[in-house]
């Protein structure tokens, strides 16, 4: 029988030969552990708790010769106590060796025994604060899987192969490595291959994070998942199906989901010894007073509920204060693990910087004859049909600048090198230093040298067969970044570049930023790796990324954050955490907040101790009997919620 036992819910497995009464149970348990039900036991318990203060005798239900009295709080046990009961024996039955003892058996234990003596309020109470603190631990540890699905929904379904001359639209799993498809403007491509026909501009960001579609021609390779933007190409297959590019990121974020064990609580980290303590210390009672009211309010008052909640309490309360920021906090191991982090890994492009790509530099090769804002106008207005971001970014600036636009005619795109166009009776060429040799323009490239070193897109401009200049883009980095680079660097936490652009746009902008490790041109696997790197050299690694391609990293690193506006939903659901508003000075926030965080639950482990070994000793010299133990256990349980709701206004 195989089962995935999470904090709450349990999953019955398929490998049994009772499956479908596994399954029955399974969901029985799921219903009862849910939160309705235990606000519903919570509310019984507070009827039963009023009629006894009120001293009604409640009606008395004879059962084979047995007496047992209709109480509300039969319910709460039913309801918060056969889950924890459930949990005990599934454990004990299917757990190895010390994972066997765990705060279920030790909580069932303390029921059984109150319920022995009649003391149904004691019984269910225990209950109802354990499931209280399951529910917070589901609410702020569970993780979201939807993630993976969106990816699975970029894989496309059908491909256009080409055989003999003829089109056939098939299913992408019939597709073999050698088959040649067709890929036409606007498609996304089924297979991993090489162009063997055609020219086109190839949106990548999903795979490699390129902020710009990248010229494609004849002999490049091209990856599954990824945009056609504008030519029709021929493709080669050379990788299909489970090979495929996209496919092998997407194993990679499950694989990187499935490493990522659930933290184990607290209370079942320390049950191993107060299971035998609570059990040795209740016979001595017994055996010394001869009361077995004493042994069993010892059971009672020794559960662990306040510890239970020590942890998830703090954590809500942290994730509270984060939301109130612009910070969704998805797990409290996540906020626990920030404050290890001793390295942050950036992705560049919509991290770092903005993603969006701007004009930087008009320049004309002669201003005596060419003001900066006449060639503007010359190259926006040949632009101005073309449906390409550098284009759409430069007719963009000059309407900003209230250039007006010439009109053109005979204008011609040419996928992956520029546009053609007439003005004024003249030939003009917009495009990249291929386009305008192929037209036999000469080209100086020293006039090139600077921009390339800055990591800038670049447009070069011929008029009637003379190159008049060019127009440079860059993404702008991001205001906030150095200072946020300068506030890690202080708490002793190194900044790294991780990025697919190219190495010069790299070193340009982590420069800018002031990092000094950096890792140019990789593809997501090998963002995994170079994390696993630093991991395997003992580094807590925390990765910053806002792409589909940054998905894996995020799940391999100790704590994954994704920026949230601008980031597609693949990198939020993979992350841990998620800044709503982009603000990335907020990560230095984030290990602040999780150092208070740890602090506090450490507070009120201490708290939940104190409590419990005061009422351990007021049990023993019978001071308390089961009611008052449980009241009292509430206090050391309200003790706690308390503290850790003084962390949701701290200033941190």
């Amino acid at each position: 029988m195989s089962y995935c036992l999470g904090r709450r819910k349990i999953m019955a497995g398929s490998c049994c030969s009772t499956v479908e009464k596994t399954n029955t149970l399974a969901k029985i348990y799921n219903f009862l552990a849910s939160l309705k039900v235990t606000i519903f036991s919570g509310i019984c318990l507070a009827v039963s708790l009023t009629l006894i203060l009120a001293g009604v005798n409640l009606p008395i239900l004879s059962v084979a010769g047995v007496d047992i009295p209709i109480d509300p709080a039969w319910l709460a046990v039913l309801g918060s106590g056969f889950p924890l009961l459930y949990l005990a024996i599934r454990k004990l039955i299917f757990n190895k060796g010390i994972l066997k003892i765990s705060s279920s058996l030790l909580i069932s234990i303390a029921m059984i025994a109150a319920i022995s003596i009649g003391e149904l309020f004691a019984a269910g109470q225990v209950a109802f604060i354990m499931a209280i603190g399951g529910v917070l631990e589901e609410k702020t540890i569970a993780r979201a899987r939807r993630g993976i699905s969106n990816l699975i929904s970029l894989v496309p379904e059908l491909g256009r192969l080409i055989m003999s001359d003829t089109e056939e639209m098939v299913p992408v799993e019939n597709v073999r490595v050698g088959d040649i498809l067709r890929v036409l403007p606007g498609e996304t491509i089924p297979i991993d291959g090489k162009i063997i026909s055609g020219d086109t501009s190839i949106d990548q960001s999903i795979i490699t994070g390129e902020s710009l579609p990248i010229d494609k021609s004849v002999g490049d390779n091209v990856y599954c998942g990824t945009m056609n933007r504008f030519g029709a190409i021929d493709v080669k297959a050379t990788k299909v199906g489970e090979d495929s590019s996209l496919k092998k990121l997407i194993r990679l974020v499950e694989e990187a989901e499935d490493n990522k064990a659930p933290t184990q609580l607290i209370v079942d980290k320390w049950a191993a010894w107060l299971v035998p303590l609570t059990l040795l210390i209740a016979t001595i009672t017994y055996l010394i007073s001869g009361d077995i009211i004493r042994a069993v309010t010892v059971a009672i008052v020794f559960c662990p509920c306040a510890l239970a909640l020590a942890t998830p309490t703090s954590i809500m309360a942290a994730i509270g204060q984060a939301t109130k920021h612009g910070i969704i906090i998805k797990s409290g191991r996540a906020l626990e693990d920030m404050g290890k982090v001793d390295t942050v890994a950036f992705d560049k492009t919509g991290t770092l910087t903005h993603g969006n790509l701007v004009v930087s530099d008009v320049i004309s090769f002669d201003e005596s004859s060419l003001s900066s804002n006449d060639f503007l106008s010359l190259v926006a207005s040949a632009e101005s049909f073309s449906e390409h971001p550098l284009a759409k970014a430069v007719v963009a600036h000059a309407k900003e600048q209230n250039i007006a636009l010439q009109p053109v005619d005979d204008f011609k795109m040419i996928p992956g090198r520029g546009i053609s166009a007439n003005l004024n009776g003249k030939k003009i060429l917009c495009g990249s230093e291929a386009f305008l040799k192929e037209n036999n323009v000469m080209v100086d490239n020293s006039k090139l040298s600077q921009t390339q070193a800055d990591g800038k897109a670049t447009i070069l401009v011929s008029f009637d067969d003379i190159l008049i200049g060019m127009i440079a883009l860059s993404d702008t980095l991001r205001e906030a970044t150095p200072d946020m680079v300068h506030s890690l660097n202080q708490n002793q936490t190194n900044a790294v570049l991780l990025t697919g652009d190219n190495k010069q746009a790299a070193n340009y902008f982590a420069q800018k930023a002031s990092i000094s490790s950096v890792f140019a041109e990789l593809l997501p696997a090998q963002k995994v790796e170079q994390i696993k790197v630093l991991q395997n050299e003992g580094h807590s690694v925390c990765m910053v990324g806002d792409g589909v391609n940054d998905a894996p990293a995020l799940k391999t690193a100790n704590v994954g954050v994704a920026m949230g506006s601008m980031g597609s939903d693949i990198a939020i659901e993979a992350a841990d955490i998620a800044l709503m508003g982009d603000d990335i000075a907020k990560i230095p926030y984030l290990k602040r907040l999780s150092n208070a965080t740890v602090k506090m639950i450490t507070m009120n482990i201490c708290i939940s101790i104190v409590f419990n070994i005061a009422a351990i000793i007021l049990s023993i010299l019978g001071v308390l009997n089961p009611i008052t133990g449980a009241l009292a256990h509430n206090a050391g349980s309200i003790a706690v919620v308390l503290n850790a709701a003084s962390l949701y206004n701290r200033r941190i």
